[in-house]
């Protein structure tokens, strides 16, 4: 497989430009995106705007004559509230989720109790308990609706100050005419009232806002634990020699960091005087730890091993190569909403078919001089009985079904749309080192070595944290071996350790002609003995790759371990693979497969994988996965098999049938009940129970996927 290309700035502007980012959280569709995107677009002295839907931002590119504040006031005019951020952008938590679920707790409190109330009027309560229960409802429902209604008469409130509607304004209108009709029957002793339908209205919107909510905070989760693997800070070198303990905000280049053996690096940086071992796998998913020594680069996020360097810092902050992975996770994940967006797009047709159905249905009844009452009461109807909850709960209801199925086979579904990808999905991309292995060398045959042997082997590899020591250690310590009394133990880059038993010399080194990656020598006094260490394959890898190709994708390797190592396990299942890829390079592997019209599904664990995983159409991670890597993943699959790989594509093609089927059956409610509530025969209340009733077909239907993972 030809290597793939690194990414390029292509198609953009060479003027100078500087960015800035800002929150919207006012942001609810489609509609919103493309009209802040357009308008800022227009504005002179912008040369791009870019929204990141998920986290609620848009991301500006302007001149530097164009001003800060003057893209927000640009953005306000819009008719969206907005905020820079001038914290770090890639850890910006909004915090609007929480809001949401005690909205919707307060909505399910009051939705529970108002109906109880109105059973009783149902089964024939008349008089003066009718007018009592009606009361009690009232009080229940207004200081209900006024609370959990907020984010609904917010963003409306917002649209029709600045000129425009949303999906909201019709849901406020229908919701406050609930209201205020009922409170007008509830005080003239009339026969009916509506707070049931407008609560119940409110509780089931809001049930998706909170899904929406938590799927967004999941996907800004992976980017805080990604920026949280650096090192908070580092031991500064002051001119007189001393060190003092520097936050890693406060590092600049020029400075020099003195790196102790086991501490992380805060900065990117030259090697100025030592030598050592430094675990990469945060960065490249190699398994292998590398020496570096004076000149050589050395990187934030990666771990210092066996000695203590000085490293003069070339990028700190937000340049480092950690923080670079973090943008490219960010920018990847903007182009995982395609199916919100034309989900919304068809849906911004809603609010004007409805205000429209609306009015006509009053117009029509007032000409046909029922009075202002029963035309009212016709058009809330119209406004109730339409609205989207059954085609809004087609997909969630259905995700939510297949994502608890699949969970007792231990895959977590991590975002609502990530069964449609997935059930897209056509070409399997791979990493090696922790997803078709197990990521942790494992020695092999441990039983040639004589019980002196691995006594002086563990002493030695308990005093370092070389991956194949720690590997070492770890099987010799688990059979119960006692290490034997090794002094003066000295750790030298590169090469191993050395120590003296007793009087005779013992070392711990790496064999010069080793043809394995990962293998040990093992020297007392004169005599030697060479260790071999595997990393072992997943079960099942064979058995997934081949129920993935019964399901019409196809599979390659994609892994930043070196290319040995990568192709062994390539020629074994016979996939294509490139070795050596860095994070860049498997985002651009992914975006050239998408160019060719591919559906990736990525699988991988690593750090190095992050913006991959995000980049892809759809991924997952193994539980044994890095943080970073189980955040950007669409979905983590517990056990050491593979296998649950192919069952969450099997489920996700079986739950977009049930989605298809749901949204037939919400359009056939809607086809049937609209009718009926323009000409007059549905009540405000029926709407409402109507409008449940069609959200639980389709529930119900949802439910037939909690056999589909058996």
């Amino acid at each position: 497989m030809t290597a793939a290309a690194p990414l390029e700035d292509a198609g953009r502007e060479r003027t100078p430009c500087i960015d800035s980012r800002y929150t919207v959280p006012g942001m609810r569709c489609a509609g919103c995106i493309g009209k802040i995107e357009r308008g800022l677009a227009a504005v002179p002295g912008v040369a791009a705007a870019r929204v990141n839907f998920s986290a609620k931002r848009v991301a500006v590119s302007h001149v530097p004559d164009l001003t800060e504040t003057d893209i927000l006031h640009a953005i306000e005019a819009l008719g969206f509230e907005a905020q820079l951020l001038t914290d770090n952008p890639l850890a910006q938590d909004p915090g609007e989720t929480r809001d949401l679920l005690r909205a919707l707790a307060v909505a399910g409190f009051g939705t529970m109790n108002i109906m109880l109330l109105s059973v009783s009027v149902w089964s024939g309560a008349g008089g003066v308990t009718r007018d009592l229960f009606h009361w009690l409802s009232a009080l229940i429902a207004i200081p209900v609706i006024a609370y959990s209604g907020r984010p609904f008469f917010a963003s409306a409130a917002m649209a029709l100050r600045y000129r425009r509607t949303n999906m909201d304004v019709p849901i406020s209108i229908g919701v406050l005419l609930a209201t205020g009709l009922s409170l007008y029957e509830t005080a003239t002793g009339g026969p009916h009232a509506y707070f049931d339908g407008a609560v119940m209205l409110l509780f089931f919107l809001l049930a998706g806002r909170v899904l929406d909510g938590m799927m967004r905070d999941r996907a800004r989760e992976g980017i805080s634990a990604l920026l949280k693997r650096s090192a908070p800070g580092a031991m500064i070198v002051q001119p007189d020699g001393s060190t003092r303990w520097t936050d890693a905000r406060a590092i600049v280049p020029g400075m020099a960091m003195l790196v102790a053996a086991g501490d992380g690096l805060a900065a990117d940086g030259i090697v100025e005087t030592g030598r050592s071992s430094f675990d990469l796998s945060m960065l490249t998913g190699e398994s292998d730890p590398q020496t570096a020594g004076p000149g050589d680069v050395a990187l934030a996020g990666t771990v210092n091993l066996s000695s203590p360097i000085t490293v003069r810092v070339t990028r700190a902050g937000d340049d480092t190569s950690i923080a670079d992975i973090a943008r490219l996770m960010d920018e990847a994940g903007q182009h995982r909403s395609t199916y919100v967006r034309i989900a919304d797009r068809a849906a911004q047709f809603y609010a004007p078919a409805v205000h429209s159905l609306a009015l006509a249905a009053f117009v029509g009844w007032m000409l046909a001089g029922v009075g202002v009452h029963q035309a009212l009461l016709i058009a809330v109807a119209v406004l109730i009985i339409t609205c989207p909850c059954a085609l809004g709960l087609a997909v969630p209801a259905a995700q939510v079904v297949a994502a608890g199925a699949l969970m007792k086979h231990g895959v977590l579904i991590k975002d609502g749309s990530a069964l449609e990808r997935l059930a897209e999905a056509d070409h399997a991309v791979c990493d090696k080192t922790g997803t078709l292995t197990m990521g942790s060398p494992r020695p092999v045959a441990l039983d040639r070595l004589s019980a002196t042997q691995k006594s002086v082997a563990l002493a030695l590899a308990q005093a370092s944290r070389h991956p194949i020591s720690v590997a070492l250690a770890g099987a010799l310590g688990g059979e119960g071996v006692v290490p034997a009394d090794v002094a003066e133990i000295v750790e030298n880059a590169g090469e191993g350790l050395c120590g003296r038993w007793g009087a005779t010399t013992v070392a711990l080194t790496r064999p010069r002609e080793a043809t394995a990656a990962l293998a040990t020598r093992l020297t007392i006094g004169d005599s030697a003995v060479d260790l071999a260490l595997v990393d072992p394959l997943r079960p099942d890898v064979a058995a997934m790759l081949a129920a993935l190709k019964h399901l019409g994708i196809d599979a390659e390797i994609l892994s930043g371990d070196r290319p040995r190592a990568v192709a062994k396990v390539a020629e074994q299942f016979g996939l294509p693979y490139r070795a050596g890829a860095r994070p860049a390079d498997k985002v651009a592997r992914i975006e050239a497969l998408a160019g060719q019209g591919r559906k990736v599904l990525m699988i991988g664990d690593g750090l190095n994988d992050g913006p991959a995983l995000a980049a892809a159409h759809v991924s997952m991670a193994p539980g044994s996965a890095s943080d970073v890597g189980q955040q950007a993943a669409d979905a983590v699959f517990t056990s050491a098999s593979l296998l649950p790989v192919a069952l969450a594509v099997k489920v996700a093609r079986r739950t977009m049938r049930i989605v298809r089927q749901n949204f037939a059956l919400a359009i056939g409610y809607n086809v049937i009940a609209v009718p009926l509530a323009l000409a007059g025969l549905v009540t405000p209340l029926i709407a409402a129970i109507a409008m449940s009733g069609s959200s639980l077909i389709v529930v119900g239907n949802a439910l037939r996927l909690v056999r589909a993972a058996r």
